[in-house]
């Protein structure tokens, strides 16, 4: 048998010749979104907040709604951002959540903190996207400051095509635990410190010219200057910092010698950091050359790893060409967008980190720039540094040398062959252009020479060393492209250039290349033969190389961890360019590390020394599409680089450097291309076929095979034989790396030229002279190659390719009489064929469109495989009937016995229309016919299976399943006694069945009740082809990968049911004698019968969830429709007002007629106000297949049986009915059960009844030979919503199921209840009893005594408008305060999901309410009243009333360990406590948490019946008042009791003192009175009045 060959080297010579193409896909734009999910956030830093979240990616922001007063808001809010860009773009773009205090429209509010993450980070993760995880705050500003609270956020990435699966969480309560689902990726430690990043720039050379000859002359004219027309600085970008450096007028080689300095957290979470020289302008600033530098590929963070390092060193800038013109067309190379085209610049730059110490005071966080003097005067005295700024702080620096001396070097390079040049441009004059730099090799475009460049002419030439060129004078056109006459005599280029010498770097990377090219390559000889010497002459030379002179700590780093990227630069890449009528036509980039000489072997470039095939292609944009597609030019070259010195070891000249060619001999060879097949090519035609053919490139030959009408999978059996091919080069070498053959796939059109297919690339076995032609190496055999157009795969070819040198073996086989002169595979190549018979299992058609404009009427299938084939019977009404009335066919074909080998099977519907007219309604090729060979059951299974006894019936297997269930329910059962959470008191009794409905198993039992799959029931089963298989029928050309506007999706024209089975004649006797075998259906038996069936189809839609925003306000409002055949449901006045994240819970029933109706549509829409409703997204499920599927997708088997109750069993079919009819299908013996279904496990007895029994071995189906499979199990299944005009994007996600039932079946019970559960009124009553230990915050007014004026004010979260406050406690002077204060907040509440239902408008203009869920949490906060200011807030706690650690019984007991360690502490629900008292702290959340006083508070919850049955007032009002608090008597107003306040704040405390005073004041009031009447008194006396 000659055995298929898939060779490696076919993808190794496409990514070798046309690694371009990859390069596709990083320009071309994809439409992709961005989910953002703020759930709510945690400990946030700051004093009774008012917390808004932004998310800021790129320039757009998003802001959640206000919550107030509170650290811990909660907000579910979903955002989308959309973005059209290329995925390096948006994955460059910085991911940004902040949190912002007091936010308004007024006001921009006080950043909290920020998280921040570049989108490429969560892409990498799995499934693209952080699900439930914890975002760490930080303030870039105040890097002392540490953690400034947790956000908690979904992030998804989603592209076209990609598939988010968000895990089904019944609750969120397993994700509170922050420091365990922080939102970083794998490897990054929680604790990250903080860092400086420090780039330095020292100088640029190599810089272009920015402005046109005439505004050169221009600005001399008018400004008198003669100056260079650059202006440029240097801008880098990173973690969402921007940092330039100065300006350095008119100058080509600017010096900076400046540095940046970015301040982030390391790790950091952005990947990569842009470098870009741009040129300052008036009008707008250019980029001149952009150049990335990844973090990941300058660090190791390892055990030994290191932190990011770089350089000092060189890096090459590259992007579009260098002569300027206003309107650059290839301007976004010069961003980094794509491939650059051409040396724009060289930047010295140094990448430093240094970790710093947040405990110093003198941390300063800024991102600045600072001059650095670098000695620069010292490598270049010529050139003197500019002055630093006075603003600017003087750094000294004296890094390495990054260079250990100039070296010149020199590239030589021949032209040994220039063909398959595109036919546009072969009537002007072509030439080629080599170059490495802007003045080396370059002559077309304008030249900035650096200074003291040097320049020397060629001996012997009239060109110029440095401006080199080949121009041809003459073309030949053969076929379809041209080709140059290279022939005896080749043209020769070579360039000096200068550069620093880093070959060493070089040198170690293509050491590391050979050795892990090595080692990837897949044979075991390979890995245990595998010659170690280039991995010790690697150590040896790394270790010898540590200390030479230029080498930066990256270098030596590099060394010992074996890396192989290259991330500092040494010598630019080499760009051949070809030029038509001096104007740049298509270019090809060269590493120059691949033609890099060496002495040492292992250090050699893989292409130096070697002719290597070059594709010239279109720069730019310009070679994407179809213009892109074409071969501009197709080289042969022989290119070598090497420095002086090495060329004088060599004992080479300068000008005889030719003589390092191999001695140029031709060599006449005979090329066969032995053209069997292809298969699955791109369809080019409308009909969705191609007419196609292959046209064979090799050197300057070229031969087509013949044209194959309308297929995708063409056979050729065709030898194309090239005689007398001239190939130049030593024997040894064109036998071990032959040139490579170019095979392009053209369609054929009756009018106009050929349109392009594909094109693909071989490299043929070559045989020279002396070579006997024999095994094992010829003849050659079939290899699959890979076609592409594009970047696209666009088919397969099945060839084999032989190079021969003459004298020539004969040719075997005779030419083919029936096609002419065209000869076939000769048959040592063509594989061996064999008898097969192939079975078409005609089912019916479906969804077909229109022809024409015409309907299809009387539709017929044709099979056709390997010229062979089969018709179907003709279905005479389409319409009323779409099946096929005649079941099963066969045809018999020769096929090859390599199953590899097999051709592909053509499915073409056609119509049948009048006067004998056939038209293509659509066709469908299987590729691969191998799941479609018979196998005959292995009997080795089935006896083993029945080993343990003769007569192993569905008894044994009833009995064996039922011991295994009951034991392992017993073992639930004592697990589940053993389980309790920590923290949570066990429940003293079990929940009351009749409280439990559908939505209980859907929270709380989802993993054990019923399956719930995170995506379409049809990926779980295989799409259900067990025995009917669908097939797409395609009509129309096929769209490319670039082209969004057209899908597949857009050319299925309709689709074909059946099957296909093949197996090798003759079949075996066994198979045809089995019991009620039917010779007309083959190996189709028992298939039911394809009859129209009517059928009741009942559809649950649970809920959706991350809806795409359908409105401007970023929400949507959701409805169902529901569409199968002509019926549509349309539950439009049931929408959701303002939900991303709506439950439905509905069921439809609707009765359809199988086939005619079997393709159901799920959509949802956007209700709208004025205008239409439009397409949110849509779910299509072939109900036809689930109903003939014998995995019984019709009605999932619940995990139970059950009569009644929440988990009734829906089926209309027992489980002793539906094991008995599955029994006899699979022509089983049984089932027979055992006596009273009663089995003792563990001494325990248990009794089932049959049901439970048959359920038990249906839960099992699966294991029962030949006749098992899984059954469909009650089940939700997650489907993707797709809109037609993103295809291919998701839309979000609904969680839905369907049931069918037949209507000749027994109907089935009413469907179960799964409308959303009602929450539940709670009324919550809250009695503040006293407080302790309240920080005192003022003085008092008289005496300077520290007091407060204390209340408490308390709200349920969600409900901040319902706020309410105790009486004031004044001149509380120990902290403490008696209240005696009820609060009421009634709520609703749902317990599955715990959450409290809050239905509010968003604002006054909303049209209807939106129903809000939230936690269930309490806040109490504590403030200090004032009279002519704002209260003074001191501290606040929030209880979750689901889980609340257990109040202490004293104050003294009472501490901040209550909040700090609320994880470890028990915890309890007041859903289940109902009542509970106890004293809690008060904290406040600034730079850390402390205790600001003590409540104790009484909780008591009731339900709104008991409310209205027993209600209470509010505060201490009617109905039963609570007592007035015994407050000290200083608990007063003083501006309203002045007596009182005298009494109390002034006598109490002074009295002593008053009464001194005022004995004092008589005393003296006394002695002035005396002094006064003494004076009068004496003269009355003296007088002797």
């Amino acid at each position: 048998m000659h055995q298929l060959v898939i060779s490696a080297r076919t993808r190794e010579i496409f990514h070798c010749t046309f690694f371009y193409f990859d390069f596709c896909e990083i320009i071309i734009s994809m439409i992709q979104y961005i989910s953002v999910n703020v759930i709510e956030a945690r400990q946030l830093v700051g004093l009774n907040m008012d917390p808004v979240v932004c998310v800021e990616i790129g320039d757009e922001k998003k802001y959640t709604s206000m919550k107030e007063s509170t650290n811990c808001p909660y907000y579910n809010e979903y955002f989308v951002f959309d973005f059209h860009v290329p995925p390096d773009v948006m994955f460059d773009k910085i991911l940004k959540i902040s949190v912002i205090h007091s936010k308004n429209l007024l006001r921009s509010g006080t950043l909290v903190g920020t998280f921040k993450l570049d989108v490429g980070t969560v892409y990498s993760q799995p499934d693209h996207q952080f699900y439930h995880k914890w975002a760490i705050l930080s303030d870039h500003d105040d890097i002392t400051a540490g953690c400034k609270g947790y956000v908690k956020c979904d992030i998804a990435v989603v592209g076209k095509g990609d598939n988010i699966k968000t895990p089904h969480k019944a609750s969120e309560t397993d994700e509170d635990d922050i420091e365990g689902n922080l939102l970083l990726p794998e490897g990054v430690p929680a604790e990250r410190q903080w860092a400086r990043f420090y780039v330095k720039i020292y100088r640029a050379e190599g810089l272009p010219k920015m402005n046109t000859s005439i505004m050169a002359n221009m600005k001399k004219a008018f400004i008198g200057e003669n100056k260079d027309l650059v202006d440029p600085y240097v801008q880098v970008q990173f973690a969402g910092q921007k940092g330039k450096t100065s300006v350095q007028k008119s100058s080509y080689e600017p010096i900076w010698n400046e540095h940046i300095v970015f301040t982030e957290m390391f790790p950091p979470l952005c990947k990569r950091m842009k470098v870009q020289i741009r040129d300052s302008d008036k009008v707008n600033d250019v980029a001149i050359g952009t150049h990335f530098i990844d973090l990941r590929k300058i660090a190791n963070d390892g055990d030994k790893g290191f932190l990011p390092t770089l350089g000092p060193a060189w890096v090459n800038m590259y992007g579009s060409t260098r002569n300027y013109t206003l309107m650059d067309e290839h301007q976004d190379l010069n961003e980094g967008l794509g491939e650059g085209v051409s040396f724009r610049a060289r930047l010295l730059v140094s990448v430093a980190v240094e970790i710093l110490d947040t405990t110093s005071t003198e941390i300063v966080s800024s991102t600045e720039v600072k001059w650095a003097d670098t000695s620069w005067r010292r490598l270049c005295p010529q050139v003197a540094a500019p002055a630093p700024s006075k603003s600017a702080t003087m750094l000294i620096i004296h890094p390495p040398l990054p260079w250990s001396g100039v070296e010149e070097f020199f590239l030589f390079g021949a032209f040994l062959e220039a063909t398959m040049i595109d036919r546009k441009i072969g009537d002007k004059p072509i030439s080629f252009e080599v170059n490495n730099r802007c003045n080396y090799g370059n002559q077309l475009d304008g030249v900035s020479k650096p200074t003291g460049a040097k320049k020397k002419k060629k001996e012997g030439g009239t060109e110029s060393e440095e401006d080199e060129m080949l121009i041809s004078s003459s073309l030949i056109f053969f076929r379809n492209y041209f080709h140059l006459p290279y022939f005896e005599k080749k043209p020769c280029i070579y360039i000096k250039s200068w550069w620093q010498d880093q070959r060493r770097r070089l040198y170690n990377s293509n050491i590391m290349d050979k050795i892990a090219d090595k080692l990837l390559k897949p044979t075991l000889r390979t890995a245990v033969f595998y010659d170690f010497s280039p991995v010790s002459r690697f150590v040896t030379l790394a270790n010898k190389d540590q200390n030479q002179a230029g080498r930066t700590r990256l270098d030596r780093e590099r060394l010992k961890s074996c890396m192989r990227e290259m991330p500092q630069h040494s010598i630019p890449d080499v760009f051949i360019w070809m030029l038509s009528n001096n104007k740049r036509i298509a270019y090809a980039r060269i590493p120059s590390k691949d033609i890099l000489h060496s002495i040492v072997d292992e250090e050699m470039g893989k292409d130096c020394g070697k002719v290597n095939a070059v594709f010239l292609r279109l720069p730019g944009k310009k070679g994407f599409g179809p213009a892109g597609w074409t071969v501009q030019a197709k080289m042969e070259m022989y290119l070598w680089l090497g420095c002086r010195q090495l060329c004088e070891m060599l004992a080479l000249s300068w000008h005889l450097i030719c003589l390092s060619l191999p001695p140029i001999v031709k060599q006449v060879f005979q090329l066969r291309a032995h053209m069997y097949q292809a298969r699955s090519l791109f369809a080019a035609d409308s009909s969705g076929l191609s007419d196609p053919f292959a046209r064979v490139f090799f050197s300057t030959h070229s031969q087509v095979t013949e044209v194959l009408n309308e297929t995708l999978c063409p056979t050729w059996d065709q030898l194309l034989v090239f005689d007398n091919v001239e190939l130049y080069g030593e024997a040894a070498e064109l036998r071990d790396d032959p040139p490579i053959i170019v095979i392009e796939f053209y369609d054929q059109d009756t009018v106009g030229k050929a349109e392009y297919i594909g094109r693909t690339f071989a490299k043929p076995i070559t045989k020279m002279i002396d070579e006997h032609y024999g095994p094992p190496r010829f003849p050659p055999q079939l290899e699959y190659y890979q076609v592409y157009r594009g970047s696209s795969l666009a088919g397969d070819l099945l060839a084999a390719f032989e190079l021969l040198q003459v004298k020539l073996p004969p040719i075997d086989g005779p030419t083919d009489s029936e096609r002419g002169p065209i000869l076939p595979v000769p048959l040592g190549i063509r594989p061996v064929l064999s008898k097969y018979r192939i079975e078409v299992l005609f089912w019916g058609l479906r969804d077909l469109k229109r022809v024409n404009l015409a309907q299809v009427d009387r539709p017929r299938v044709d099979i056709e495989c390997a010229g062979k084939g089969v018709q179907s019977s003709l279905i005479q009404n389409y319409k009323k009937n779409p099946n096929f009335s005649t079941l099963v066919k066969w045809f018999e074909v020769d096929l090859p016995e390599n199953e590899l080998l097999h051709p592909p099977l053509n499915i073409r519907v056609v119509d049948c229309r009048a006067f004998g007219r056939y038209t293509l309604v659509g066709s469908h090729a299987v590729t691969s016919l191998r799941k479609f060979i018979y196998s005959p059951p292995d009997k080795n299974a089935i006896n083993n299976w029945a080993h343990a006894g003769t007569h192993r019936n569905t008894l044994a297997v009833l009995e064996e399943y039922n011991l295994k269930t009951l034991s392992n329910e017993d073992e639930k059962d004592s697990k589940k006694k053993k389980k309790k959470k920590k923290g949570e008191e066990a429940e003293e009794e079990e929940q009351d069945e009749s409280l439990l409905d559908w939505w209980s198993k859907y929270f709380a039992s989802i993993e054990t009740m019923m399956e719930m799959y995170n995506k379409e029931l049809e990926s779980e089963f295989d799409n259900f082809e067990d025995w009917l298989h669908t097939f797409n029928l395609y009509r129309g050309k096929a769209g490319d990968d670039d082209d969004t506007s057209l899908t597949d999706d857009d050319r299925v024209v309709g689709r074909y049911k059946g099957s296909i089975c093949m197996y090798k004649l003759p079949l075996s006797e066994e198979i045809s004698r089995d019991a009620g075998f039917d010779p007309n259906m083959g190996m189709f038996q028992n298939i039911p019968h394809n009859d129209p069936i009517n059928v009741l189809v009942r559809v649950f839609v649970v809920r959706a969830t991350d809806l795409h925003p359908a409105d401007i306000n970023g929400k949507a409002d959701p409805y169902i429709v529901i569409k199968l055949g002509k019926t549509e449901l349309k539950d439009k006045e049931n929408y959701i007002s303002k939900q991303l994240n709506p439950v439905f819970g509905k069921s439809f029933d609707i009765q359809a007629t199988f086939p005619m109706e079997s393709m159901l549509t799920v959509s949802v829409y956007d209700w709208d106000l004025v205008g239409t409703d439009d397409l949110i997204g849509e779910t299509k499920i072939d109900l036809e297949n689930r109903f003939y599927s014998k995995h019984r997708a019709t009605c999932g088997m619940a995990s139970t049986y059950s009569i009644h109750g929440y988990n009734v069993w829906r089926d209309p079919q027992k489980p002793t009915q539906i094991l008995a009819k599955l029994c006899k299908e699979g022509k089983l013996d049984g089932p027979h059960y055992g006596p009273g279904g009663r089995v003792k496990v563990v001494n325990r007895l248990k009794k089932q009844t049959d049901e439970h029994l048959a359920l038990t071995v249906l839960n099992h189906w699966e294991d029962i030979p030949k006749a098992g499979c899984k059954l469909v199990r009650e089940h939700v299944e997650i489907r993707p919503l797709l809109n037609p005009e993103k295809p291919g994007i998701e839309q979000g996600r609904i969680e839905m199921w369907v049931d069918m039932f037949p209507m000749d079946m027994p109907a089935p019970g009413p469907a179960i209840d799964i409308s959303p559960r009602k929450p539940k009124s709670f009324e919550l009553r809250v009695i503040i009893w006293n407080t302790d230990d309240v920080v005192l915050e003022d003085d008092a007014f008289m005496t300077g005594e520290k007091m407060s004026d204390i209340y408490v004010r308390g709200w349920l979260k969600g409900q901040q408008e319902d706020k309410q406050d105790t009486d004031v406690h004044y001149h509380s002077l120990t902290g403490e305060g008696n209240f005696n204060w009820r609060f009421l907040f009634p709520f609703d509440y749902l317990l599955a999901e715990e959450k409290i239902v809050i239905s509010k408008k968003e604002s006054m203009f909303s049209w209807d309410e939106t129903e809000y869920k939230i936690p269930a949490r309490l806040t109490l906060q504590v403030w200090d009243a004032d009279h002519f200011s704002a209260d003074d807030f001191l501290g606040a706690i929030e209880l979750d009333l689901n889980r609340f650690p257990r109040g202490a019984k004293t104050a003294k007991q009472c501490s901040i360990d209550m909040v700090q360690n609320e994880q470890e502490l028990p915890t309890i629900s007041i859903f289940k406590q109902k009542r509970v008292k106890g004293w809690w702290p008060f904290v406040k959340i600034l730079y850390c948490e402390c205790l600001q006083g003590k409540v104790e508070a009484e909780l008591h919850l009731i339900t709104a019946e008991e409310a209205e049955k027993n209600p209470v007032g509010l505060g201490r009002s009617e109905p039963d008042p609570l007592e007035k608090p015994n407050r000290p008597d200083t608990s007063l107003v003083w501006f309203l009791n002045p007596l009182k306040s005298i009494r109390y704040f002034i006598w109490h405390n002074y009295r002593w003192l008053i009464l001194k005073s005022l004995a004092a004041l008589l005393l003296l009031l006394l002695l002035g009175l005396f002094l006064y009447s003494i004076p009068g008194y004496l003269v009355k006396k003296m007088l002797g009045a």
